[in-house]
């Protein structure tokens, strides 16, 4: 895979101000404040690199207020890592070809993985199946 590098300075022209705050500073968009995602068949890709992340056939309503999803498309395409702010420990997943901040994972989701990938929509763009 090939790693996509940019200043800060290309990122923030590239990005809205609020997809710059989340996927490059970690932050994360109010709960229901992105528009849900379309429900035909495609791919959610990193808003910064369009590295595929997603599919949806692994989405799901998780009533969390955040695109959720059971599963990466590719597991090599999202890393994790651990995330001790706000005084808790969690495990932040990020596109690891830009390292782009996507959200978080919990051990909460449905079957077959029992993991729920809570996503920040402003850091995915919808590729609908062509």
């Amino acid at each position: 895979m090939d790693k996509v590098v940019k200043t800060d300075a290309e990122w923030r022209a590239m990005l809205d101000d609020l997809a710059y705050k989340v996927t490059r500073q970690h932050g994360t968009e109010r709960a229901f404040s992105h528009d849900n995602f379309p429900k035909e068949p495609g791919v959610y890709t990193c808003v910064c690199c369009g590295a595929p992340v997603f599919d949806q056939a692994t989405k799901f309503d998780s009533g969390t207020g955040w695109p959720s999803f059971y599963a990466p498309l590719d597991a090599e395409m999202v890393g994790e890592k651990v995330d001790r702010g706000f005084f808790m420990t969690r495990t932040e997943v990020h596109c690891n070809r830009c390292e782009a901040h996507l959200g978080h994972v919990f051990p909460d989701g449905p079957r077959p993985t029992g993991l729920r990938y809570c996503i920040n929509g402003v850091a995915l763009k919808f590729e609908p199946e062509a």
